[in-house]
């Protein structure tokens, strides 16, 4: 072990405020384990545009206590030095209900009261989307959640919010990452007590009529106002929820609501499922039983934070989960069809499906791409409301949604409702929602998607993540599963090939590790390494178009073979590359 690095984790441990996270310090030290040394101490949590995320722990490459102490102190005084006035501002804090929330919350108050702002703070645990909703209510200089949303149990993270109500974009979060290693002790980090703020009025609890204003903004985006007679089932998947759904559905109608009350409070331990996130195997399990039970005519859950909605609707064997662009496309077509706007726009991400695009086309929509990250999607958002324009709806593939105005992020809890709407709106005409769905592929063509990952953890698998995709570069694919490839897309050098007619074209994104493929079949693959875990993953969509009358088994059969031929034919590609 070298001098260097057991004087730097010394050092850490000498100043820890936690004394478990202190004596786990002192216990790696005195097993001399040289490389769990160097994985808690040898670096720090790489602060991005959705601020930290890790395991808890001690050292600088974990979240803990002093590892929050300095990000607050970091993030307070480059609002400081950023915006005018930001101690008057203020800024809302909130927390889930994860291990060490509360405490870094608190322990985040404390650093900002030393700094001279006034703090806002919610009283309990909340969804991610409310913390956004009263920072851009309050006019607030900045928010900050402690949550890692669906991560696993052993995390938490740190998600700071700009007085816009969005997350973070550049180059915040590299000013706030440079603030953050000029930091090198807490012991310079001044402190002041929550009941010194509270008897100073500088620390504040939300106002209700924070509370009051989300609900009323909430029920300004429903675009439907009929029957309200769905059988609900609902899971807040351990998370915080719960309180909020309940209120937003229970208030409009939807009274025949069903929890899945084994899910339904925060439980840091996430004890009935192996991953708190809707999206993985097994996750939605409990919900789809109860479903079953009850004879549910629709079944929503959020992830642990809220700000992510899992959709399971009734089908022929029982019920079919929706994907994250089914539930996208469905939220577009329902409120472009029947919201009154002016300039309308939706936006997605560039891995979620291109049907958007042809929805907002059909309804004379605006329609835009970004980068993967909500905050992207906010980003458009904002340009377009500061030109009078309304934002209709914004959506990922990954379960998250952002329905008009009211929260400049993901939200989980609006987005309920307005599902609900949707679906209660089918009830009235007599049709499905997947019968809704089969209307829009009839229109624009059946768009079927899937992704899928490899995990190659550890440095060496970062290499070979590294070495597939600087492969894919030197040796662009001409063909792929016998369809020529028609454009190529280089987010890394900002460059579009376009093969047909020899031109190549700048790219009008932000610089990223992402390459596409549009294939003359009309099928599209996306290669990107993930931003928050070892993987590199793969998005897959083709598009096939009905012939007559033709039934929708009969046209997603052929779109299945595809999609597996097109899977099959990448894999296949980069397994030989070496050859």
């Amino acid at each position: 072990m070298t001098d260097i690095l057991r004087e730097r984790a010394e050092r850490w441990i000498a100043e820890d405020p936690d004394s478990k996270t202190a004596q786990e310090g002192r216990d790696l030290l005195s097993r001399g384990d040289e490389e769990a040394l160097r994985s808690h101490f040898g670096t720090r949590l790489k602060f991005g545009t959705a601020g930290l995320r890790g395991e808890l722990g001690v050292g600088p490459n974990r979240m803990n206590r002093a590892l929050v102490i300095r990000v607050s102190s970091a993030v307070g005084n480059y609002v400081l030095d950023q915006v005018e006035a930001a101690t008057d501002q203020g800024v809302v804090i909130a927390y889930d209900g994860r291990h060490g929330s509360y405490e870094f919350a608190m322990d985040t108050i404390e650093v900002l009261g030393g700094l001279g702002f006034r703090v806002f703070a919610f009283d309990n645990v909340i969804p991610t989307p409310r913390l956004a909703h009263a920072v851009k209510h309050l006019r607030a200089s900045a928010g900050i959640m402690v949550t890692a949303s669906h991560n696993p149990p052993q995390d938490n993270g740190y998600k700071v919010f700009w007085g816009d109500g969005a997350q973070i974009v550049p180059p915040h979060d590299v000013g706030i990452s440079d603030y953050i290693d000029k930091i090198t002790s807490i012991a310079g980090i001044s402190r002041v007590s929550r009941k010194s703020m509270r008897s100073e009025n500088r620390l504040l609890d939300v106002p209700a009529a924070v509370h009051a204003a989300y609900a009323a903004e909430v029920d300004d985006l429903r675009v439907y106002n009929g029957p309200t007679n769905l059988r609900i089932v609902y899971s807040a998947m351990h998370g915080v929820g719960t309180p909020s759904v309940e209120q937003v559905l229970r208030s409009h109608g939807y009274t025949d609501l069903h929890i899945v009350r084994e899910q339904a409070d925060p439980d840091p331990d996430f004890s009935t499922v192996s991953f708190p996130n809707p999206e993985e195997p097994g996750a939605m399990d409990l919900s789809l039983e109860l479903a079953r039970e009850v004879n549910a005519d629709l079944v929503l859950a959020n992830d642990p934070d809220a700000d992510r909605l899992c959709v399971a609707v009734p089908s022929s064997d029982g019920y079919r989960l929706l994907t994250g662009n089914d539930v996208g496309v469905l939220f577009a077509d329902e409120l472009l069809a029947h919201g009154e706007y002016t300039d309308p726009l939706v936006v997605t991400t560039i891995v979620s499906t291109s049907l958007l695009e042809k929805i907002a086309a059909h309804y004379g929509a605006a329609y835009g791409e970004t980068l993967t990250g909500f905050k992207w999607i906010a980003e458009k958002a904002v340009a377009h409301q500061a030109n009078a324009g309304d934002f209709v709806v914004g959506f990922e593939e990954a379960l998250g949604y952002s329905v008009g105005h009211v929260v400049r992020d993901k939200d989980g809890v609006s987005a309920t409702l307005i599902f609900a709407d949707l679906a209660a709106r089918c009830q009235e005409q007599g049709i499905s929602v997947t019968d809704r769905l089969n209307q829009i592929y009839r229109r624009h063509g059946l768009h079927l998607t899937k992704q899928s990952s490899m995990k190659r953890p550890g440095e060496a698998g970062q290499a070979e993540i590294a070495a597939i995709m600087d492969h894919l570069r030197a040796n662009p694919p001409e063909q792929i599963a016998g369809s020529g490839v028609n454009k190529m897309r280089d987010l890394q050098s900002g460059k579009e090939i376009n093969y047909r007619s020899s031109t190549t074209s700048q790219v009008a994104l932000p610089t990223s590790n992402v390459l596409g493929y549009w294939l003359e079949s009309g099928a599209r693959i996306m290669v990107r390494p993930s931003g928050t875990e070892p993987k590199i993953k793969f998005y897959f969509e083709v598009c096939e178009q009905f012939q007559g009358d033709e039934q929708v088994s009969s046209v997603e059969a052929r779109a299945q073979t595809q999609l597996k031929e097109l899977e099959d034919a990448l894999m296949t590609l980069l397994a030989t590359r070496g050859e």
